[in-house]
């Protein structure tokens, strides 16, 4: 049986030169960059030279990396970070209705611990209106939080309009980059963002390792107490292997930045105009001017995402019915309906998401499939194409 992977948004696999890379520090330059040692002088070497391959890719200084166990956990950090360390100064908080749980549900915390927490609507293409934003902004506003890319429509976001807003008041911004990381050009300087989180797993490097960028000057307090690794600001021995990893594969990221780009984009395009020439009452959800390059989101009406997904797996085909995270929850998808997307729709929609090791031939392989699934689905509905919802 033919098998298809299009589920790129929850995770990518590790390409052979990631793995390659990788292999020698499991169990040949193993020591602890902790100490002083010589054998330990190749994993501090490993460690700097990660840094550097992270931080050209986004533009900015290598030490203004700092290295996580995930894209999550740096969320957690710029969040609780600045509301500790600006305290005293407010107490406000602004993000919005369509952000991963990593954001949603760190800030609906905070909330509880007297944090005031504002979610700002989208629009119906899933993009921030940045008067919106302005409007939002009180003299107690410490933070704004807005992802760069959604991860289930694919809608990039005005950050670099939106970071002047923050800045024009005199309030930090931070976006979630987890998605837009080697999938968008992303310069931190000229965008003008003060910290940004990423994730490895997401551009064919290792699980488990993630990064934060922190501006130079910017004091944030730490998420975790412990030992001095990340330059006192991260504790905890550090995950060589797959620092490495992601150090490798976002090198491989910044070497082929525009022709991953092009190839993606042209894949997705062909396979939105192949779909709808095949399947009829469908909607692309998300915007199509400002979208990330592999990323297809569709509502089939009348029919079940889940149904759709259960049989497109029997078949080999590996799709998402939204984020990772959330998947295995039957809750509508916050994003689509922050998107005045109406419930029925919501669950009928499914991701599709192409990476570097998609081919035309697989995706030919999905819409025939898919156009009879659908035909299949829609024939034993209770819910007929004439009669509508």
């Amino acid at each position: 049986m033919k098998e298809v992977y299009l589920d790129y948004s929850a995770t990518t696999p590790v390409k052979p030169e990631v793995l390659e890379e990788m292999l020698p520090y499991f169990n040949k330059y193993y020591g602890n960059p902790s100490s002083l040692y010589r054998i330990s002088d190749y994993t501090k070497e490993a460690l700097l030279l990660a840094r550097e391959q992270v931080s050209e890719l986004i533009g900015a200084s290598s030490d203004e990396i700092y290295f996580t166990g995930s894209g999550t956990e740096a969320d957690n950090w710029a969040l609780f970070g600045v509301a500790d360390a600006l305290k005293e100064k407010g107490n406000h908080i602004i993000t919005t209705t369509i952000e991963h749980h990593a954001i949603i549900h760190t800030t609906q915390f905070l909330g509880q611990k007297g944090y005031e927490i504002t979610y700002l609507s989208v629009q119906q293409d899933g993009r921030v209106d940045p008067k919106e934003l302005e409007n939002a902004i009180t003299d107690k506003t410490i933070l704004i939080s807005v992802m760069m890319v959604n991860n289930e429509v694919g809608t990039v976001e005005p950050i670099k309009e939106l970071a002047k807003i923050a800045k024009e008041h005199h309030v930090l911004f931070h976006t979630d980059a987890v998605q837009g990381l080697g999938n968008v050009p992303i310069d931190v300087k000229d965008l003008g963002v003060d910290l940004m989180s990423m994730s490895g797993h997401k551009i064919y490097g290792p699980k488990g390792v993630g990064a934060l960028y922190i501006r130079k000057g910017l004091k944030i307090t730490n998420l975790m107490q412990g030992g001095a690794q990340e330059r006192k600001k991260r504790p905890g021995t550090e995950n060589v292997p797959g620092i490495v990893g992601f150090g490798k594969a976002a090198e491989l990221a910044m070497n082929n930045l525009d022709g991953h780009i092009n190839k993606l984009r042209a894949l997705r395009d062909y396979f939105i105009d192949e779909v709808t020439k095949n399947i009829d009452h469908i909607r692309i959800n998300g915007s199509m001017e400002h979208r990330h390059p592999g990323n297809v989101n569709i509502t089939f009406e009348y029919i079940e995402g889940e149904a759709i997904l259960l049989m497109l797996n029997a078949k080999g085909i590996y799709v998402s019915t939204g984020s990772a995270c959330s998947s295995a929850s039957l809750v509508p998808s916050h994003v689509l309906a922050a998107m005045c997307v109406p419930v029925e729709l919501i669950h009928g929609t499914i991701r599709f998401s192409i990476g570097d090791f998609t081919t035309k031939e697989d995706l030919d392989y999905v819409v025939a499939t898919l156009k009879e699934i659908v035909e299949k689905l829609r024939a034993v509905s209770s819910v007929s194409v004439k009669e509508g919802w």
